[in-house]
C-alpha cells in the first residue's frame, strides 16, 4: 500500500464500523486473502457493488467517469493487468473491487477478482509502529 502505508508498519483495524454500515470507496480494508485464507491483505476499495470498473490509458473509470485518486502520485499510470485494457468489470452485489496504492506491485482485484463482503475483516484505522510513524489513517 506504499506510499500510504509502508512495510513493517503495524496498524490497528476497526472491526466494528462495518457491522452497522457498509465499506465506502477509498476505505483501506483488511481482508482474508482469496488464495491463502490464513493471510490477510490490505487494499483500498475502488469499486462498490453494482458499479462498473474499467482501466483505460492508465486511469481508473467508475461507471464511465474517471476516478479522482488524490492519494496517488499524479504521474502514476494504472495498468489493467489480467482484466484487460478497456474491459469493463461489473462488481457483483455484496462484493468490492480493491486495488493497492502501489499499483505496479499490487496483487489485487485486477488479478484476484472482486472481494466478497464476508471476507472483509475491517478498516485500517491507526498505525502505531514504528512510533515515529504513528498516526490516524485519514480518508
Amino acid at each position: 500500500m506504499y506510499p500510504t502505508l509502508h512495510d513493517m508498519e503495524y496498524l490497528l483495524t476497526d472491526k466494528v464500523s462495518y457491522r452497522t454500515g457498509d465499506p465506502s470507496r477509498g476505505d483501506i480494508i483488511v481482508f482474508r486473502a482469496p488464495v491463502q485464507p490464513v493471510d490477510d491483505y490490505i487494499k483500498r476499495i475502488i469499486g462498490l457493488p453494482g458499479e462498473r470498473v474499467m482501466i483505460k490509458e492508465g486511469k481508473v473509470f467508475i461507471n464511465g467517469t474517471v476516478l479522482e485518486e488524490p492519494y496517488l502520485s499524479s504521474d502514476l499510470q494504472t495498468q489493467a493487468s489480467t482484466i484487460g485494457e478497456g474491459n469493463e468489470i461489473k462488481v457483483p452485489s455484496g462484493e468490492y473491487f480493491v486495488m493497492g496504492d502501489n499499483r505496479s506491485n499490487s496483487t489485487d482485484s485486477r488479478r484476484l477478482g472482486t472481494i466478497k463482503r464476508k471476507k472483509i475483516i475491517g478498516r485500517a484505522w491507526v498505525t502505531y509502529w514504528p512510533p515515529s510513524r504513528a498516526r490516524v489513517i485519514e480518508y
